[in-house]
């Protein structure tokens, strides 16, 4: 695919947006973009009109292919509330390319997203960052496994309580993950002393994953919404040295400033819901923008299916549209985003 869009307001990923500009894409891939692009003979030219030219939106947290579009529970695939330790399972196995959901995200100009088990675990299992087309999930693979999946607050309490099992509480969920680390660290002494010693040694694939959560290799994504849950989930971080991300961090604003100073990455959403149960009581549009102001690297999902993926450019652009730069008037002519809301 050779395929240059000139005339554009290029919005690229580093940079000041470029008025006029090119993007010029060779072999299926962007090898320059600019005001000045020279455009090689046979390449095919896309008048863009004035209109925006933006890179793919990447879905940070959702569940296409693993929670099917239409297909209730034959393709309801994104818990395995059976184990409150899912660490060895992958979102890569249950992910169906077919799912309508992918043409969806596409529609909305999401290219790429990062898929996960769901929050009714401890601990869900291993994610996926694909793209959002393809027959084969092997075609659709960018990187796997992404990071391990968590969840603290109602979510496994509920699960669990209402099988009278271990966790119930929010006791009983931090007492699961901890259990499982402190396992992943017993394991790991043990295969390092057999290696030494040239002995055989008996694999664990739950064992094995988390080993690599604690050797940094893997984030550690926590789905956590109130700020007390946001705090366990740095506790239990500090505690085993692993990187944390948290995800969804519906009161993440309340402290805003320890998320800051800690460098600590927030993956905020979905906004665009009704507060259904009680860890939500707290979600509003001024969120993001809060987190964003106090200095918190941030990004925004839908977290599919919450939230359809097909308009993520009014979904997402609203809310964190700060002062810090007067949004660009588009004209009564031009293709362009709202101007920001008032918040």
């Amino acid at each position: 695919m050779n395929i240059a869009i000139t005339s554009g307001y290029v919005v690229p990923v580093d940079g000041d947006p470029i008025d006029g500009g090119t993007v010029l894409i060779q072999d299926g891939k962007i090898v320059a973009v600019g005001r000045d692009v020279d455009i090689p003979d046979g390449v095919q030219v896309v008048d863009a009109q004035g209109g925006w030219v933006l890179p793919g939106f990447v879905e940070a947290h959702g569940h296409l292919g693993v929670h099917e579009e239409a297909d209730g529970w034959a393709g309801q695939d994104t818990n395995e509330m059976t184990d409150p330790n899912g660490a060895r399972l992958r979102a890569l196995d249950a992910i169906n390319p077919g799912d309508l959901g992918f043409a969806d995200a596409l529609s909305g100009g999401v290219t790429t997203a990062v898929i996960k088990p769901g929050s009714g675990n401890p601990i869900g299992g291993q994610t996926v960052a694909v793209k959002c087309w393809g027959r084969t999930v092997e075609e659709m693979l960018v990187r796997e496994p992404v990071s391990v999946k968590s969840a603290l607050g109602e979510n496994p309490k509920r699960v669990y309580g209402d099988q009278k099992k271990l966790p119930s509480t929010r006791q009983g969920v931090a007492a699961v993950i901890r259990d499982a680390f402190r396992k992943a660290q017993d394991y790991q002494a043990r295969r390092d002393h057999a290696a030494a010693e040239g002995k055989p040694f008996d694999r664990d694939s739950t064992l094995e994953i988390l080993g690599r959560v604690l050797d940094g290799e893997l984030p550690w994504c926590q789905h956590t919404h109130r700020a007390d849950d946001i705090v366990t989930a740095l506790r239990l971080a500090d505690e085993f040295g692993y990187r944390v991300i948290i995800n969804h961090g519906t009161e993440g604003h309340l402290i805003a400033d320890v998320l800051a100073e800690r460098q600590i990455p927030v993956i905020i959403g979905p906004l665009f819901t009704s507060r259904s149960k009680v860890e939500l009581r707290n979600r509003s549009l001024r969120n993001p923008g809060i987190l964003a102001r106090a200095g918190v690297e941030l990004a925004i999902t839908t977290d599919h299916p919450v939230v359809p993926p097909a308009s993520p450019r009014r979904r997402g652009f609203a809310p964190v549209r700060t002062d810090h730069e007067a949004p660009r008037d588009p004209g009564p002519s031009n293709r362009r985003p709202a101007g920001p809301a008032p918040w």
